[in-house]
């Protein structure tokens, strides 16, 4: 599904500026948000990657689609873009009881038009388990709340008549970009709770300020 998207989380190169080396990576963890940034009892975990691991590595192979493509349309976006190389992307978790959130900063531009327009493509789709199954209903919505440019999207499945939502959000700050995901995930054992999609708009506005004032 769009929700594929998650599945690339990247790494990247280096840069020179004013005569003096200096690592991307170096920058990007600069403006990445930090346990500090978040209340107390909110659960932080940076994410490492795996040197030389492709992208998606260890995820499920995508599901069929109808229209064809939409079970992993924004991954591929992403990855058509992508910078690859140690410091091209730094990734955190942040968990409430209530949501798990995903982010990622990235030292290059994502394609904000053509993520618009596969997510207008397959604003309605169904995605296969396998080619003799019955189809499971999703729609893809645009969101507000989020900045000038910003693009973010709820997605939800209906399987069996339940209706399950992920948020995604995706936006170019300077010469910087990011994404981020987010899941609804009771867990009793934090005390700081979330509310979807607000907690996670809420984190993607944070991410971007810190990106831009930094």
């Amino acid at each position: 599904m769009l929700i594929g998207a998650v599945a690339v989380l990247l790494a990247g190169c280096a840069n020179t500026i004013a005569g003096s080396a200096t690592w991307t990576g170096a920058t990007l963890q600069k403006v990445a948000l930090n346990a500090a940034d978040f209340p107390p009892g909110v659960h932080y975990d940076r994410i490492h990657d795996v040197p030389g691991q492709p992208d998606g590595a260890g995820s499920p192979p995508s599901m069929l689609s109808k229209p064809e493509g939409c079970a992993n349309a924004l991954t591929n976006v992403i990855a058509q873009s992508a910078e690859r190389g140690p410091g091209s992307a730094t990734k955190y978790a942040v968990s409430y009881n209530g949501a798990r959130i995903l982010m990622t900063v990235l030292s290059w531009h994502l394609d904000m038009g053509k993520l618009e327009a596969v997510a207008n493509r397959c604003e309605r789709f169904e995605a296969f388990f396998d080619p003799f199954a019955e189809g499971i209903p999703i729609t893809t919505t645009r969101l507000t709340g989020v900045d000038e440019g910003a693009l973010a999207y709820q997605q939800t499945m209906q399987l069996n008549g339940d209706p399950s939502s992920v948020y995604m959000a995706f936006q170019n700050v300077g010469s910087m970009s990011m994404f981020g995901i987010a899941f609804p995930t009771p867990n009793p054992t934090i005390d700081v709770k979330a509310s979807l999609p607000q907690t996670f708009l809420d984190v993607v506005a944070t991410q971007a300020a810190k990106m831009r004032s930094t």
